[in-house]
């Protein structure tokens, strides 16, 4: 049973409609949501839900800070941090991140931006600023880490860190397009990308 609205503790508003939201976008897309299905959803009135969200765009902002940053942050904090070599951290952290994605709600927004966002080159420019392009630089760092260790020989990885990621962002569509006709271990995809990878970097190969 749903529980009464004016027991609900204040604090939990934010993450009730940005739950709501995330489920609303990725049902509708971002065009077709509207900020009253958002609070429908979230059991609160439109103008309460614009106390704490002042535009849809905020919104989905939110929703990304909530269900996709962390993940990314939690990657790079540890690539700065880790003790680990590069080898061990590709087959473990960056491993136990790439598998973690396809699964998570990330990929429902994933097909929503890859859908509509070159119709809103604003979304997609933050999102490139604050997920993508920090993803990609944490797998550089990492890279020229291993290089500059010599456990890496020079590499195409070093220029193109999307090598690595890609199938991350294929495992997520496989899943939204394809799985009911061919379902795909993408655990074991990812796991065999990597040892690939590393197979052809490795700097005693």
């Amino acid at each position: 049973m749903a529980e009464p609205r004016f027991q609900r503790r204040k604090e939990d508003r934010p993450a009730e409609i940005t739950q709501a939201a995330m489920h609303a976008f990725a049902e509708k897309g971002y065009a077709a949501t509207r900020v009253d299905d958002v609070a429908k959803r979230a059991g609160v009135s439109k103008g309460l839900l614009y106390l704490y969200f002042k535009t849809k765009e905020d919104l989905f902002k939110a929703v990304i800070r909530s269900f996709v940053l962390p993940r990314v942050d939690a990657l790079t904090r540890q690539v700065d941090r880790s003790d680990l070599s590069p080898t061990q951290f590709l087959r473990g952290p960056f491993l136990d991140f790439a598998q973690s994605v396809p699964g998570s709600p990330a990929r429902k927004l994933v097909r929503l931006l890859v859908s509509e966002g070159p119709r809103h080159p604003d979304l997609l420019e933050w999102y490139w600023e604050h997920v993508v392009s920090r993803g990609l630089a944490a797998i550089q760092q990492l890279i020229r880490r291993g290089i500059d260790l010599v456990e890496f020989r020079p590499n195409a990885v070093e220029h193109y860190p999307q090598l690595l990621i890609s199938p991350v962002l294929f495992s997520m569509l496989w899943l939204q397009l394809f799985d009911k006709h061919a379902p795909l271990d993408t655990d074991a995809l990812l796991h065999n990308h990597v040892e690939l990878v590393l197979s052809a970097i490795g700097a005693d190969q």
